[in-house]
């Protein structure tokens, strides 16, 4: 077991069992951004060239069609801000593309329809069956694994790239960015979401019943099948413009009445118990290390104030026994069954069926081609 040790350019620590430092310790998380990312990435004038040239291509295609492109939201900043900008300042009509896997918070579903009634934009809201999405949802606690969100992950990524594809939509935007995001939670704490092998195997193992209308994906039919046979473009814009989060979210508050969450992916309920008690407290994986070395690296948040916030919980006790009792409801089980599958043995992606080799050898190819900079290891 490694000693502990914190980077000394970012917060990311060896709770990260795979992290590596140099001789001045820093972290490969830093040394993959400053390498990979940092140099490739511009949202100044060049960028913004860059995304009005791909712009341009997507009103081309979606001339006299109802809408240019769809956009998946959930309600959180980033797909948001993307939503605003896209509309206002590069006047695109996209289909605003909303998938509800059982979750959503009031806040969420206050901030969707502020955003899409202020622009005047079209929503399109696809429902995942919830009886099988709470069978699913137990199977993954029953397995012990960390990755727990993935069935409501895996839903949203599967629905959108299937409604692209049955209705032959050239071009989806998504809210991922490197602004907030270039640093990627480690693998042994959220496991690829859309590896449908390993949702399968969980599944059988401890599902009770079947998975008829759940969607499902794979990584060969989104990243090959889509993109270079169907030529459906997954495209990120928020990569080409500046983006400030802060910044960002008090814009849409004030003129949207857009209600902040306490911390990044808390658009949903379940998001918010996983991410804030669930895997700090049962594995010691604190995300808030991965968001806020991002923002550290990319100059949104000083590593002094990241360690300050780490000091304290990012849950309240009270509403954390208030989501146990929301959570147990919802799933239709009792508190005491939730707290077991907390104490439960630990098992990790490795314990099931994955394509993980897959995964790894598409990551080594797309990194060769210039494709993708740094990403999950």
């Amino acid at each position: 077991m490694k000693n502990y040790q914190i980077c000394k350019n970012c917060v990311m620590d060896t709770t990260d069992s795979k992290i590596t430092f140099n001789n001045e310790g820093i972290c490969d998380h830093c040394q993959t951004f400053y390498k990979d990312i940092k140099p490739k990435w511009d949202t100044g004038e060049k960028g913004n060239q860059k995304l009005l040239k791909i712009v341009d291509k997507i009103k081309k295609e979606g001339k006299n069609k109802d809408f240019d492109c769809i956009m998946g939201m959930s309600g959180g900043i980033d797909s948001s801000y993307l939503l605003y900008m896209m509309k206002e300042k590069y006047d695109l009509r996209p289909l605003v593309f909303h998938v509800d896997a059982g979750w959503n918070s009031q806040i969420a579903v206050n901030n969707i329809e502020r955003l899409v009634d202020g622009l005047n934009l079209d929503l399109y809201t696809e429902v995942i069956n919830w009886e099988e999405m709470k069978d699913l949802q137990l199977a993954y606690f029953k397995s012990g694994v960390p990755h727990i969100d993935t069935p409501q992950d895996h839903a949203f990524f599967a629905t959108m790239y299937q409604f692209a594809s049955k209705h032959n939509i050239n071009t989806i935007l998504t809210g991922g960015n490197y602004s907030t995001e270039c640093i990627r939670n480690p693998i042994e704490w959220m496991y690829y979401q859309s590896d449908s092998i390993q949702l399968r195997d969980i599944h059988k193992k401890f599902g009770q019943k079947p998975l008829k209308s759940f969607p499902t994906t794979n990584i060969l039919w989104h990243k090959i099948y889509l993109p270079y046979i169907k030529k459906i473009k997954l495209i990120r814009p928020l990569d080409y413009i500046p983006y400030h989060k802060e910044e960002a979210m008090q814009l849409l508050v004030d003129k949207f009445g857009y209600q902040k969450y306490p911390q990044k992916h808390f658009e949903s309920r379940f998001t918010q118990f996983y991410e804030s008690y669930w895997l700090l407290k049962r594995f010691g994986y604190d995300t808030r290390r991965v968001q806020y070395s991002s923002l550290i690296l990319t100059k949104q948040m000083t590593r002094d104030k990241a360690l300050e916030k780490l000091e304290k919980l990012p849950y309240d006790k009270q509403n954390i026994k208030n989501d146990f009792e929301y959570i147990s409801n919802k799933l239709s089980i009792t508190i005491d069954e939730l707290q077991q599958y907390m104490d439960m043995e630990k098992k990790t992606y490795k314990d099931y069926k994955s394509q993980d080799f897959i995964y790894s050898i598409g990551a080594i190819a797309m990194r060769f081609l210039g494709i993708e900079r740094g990403g999950k290891r």
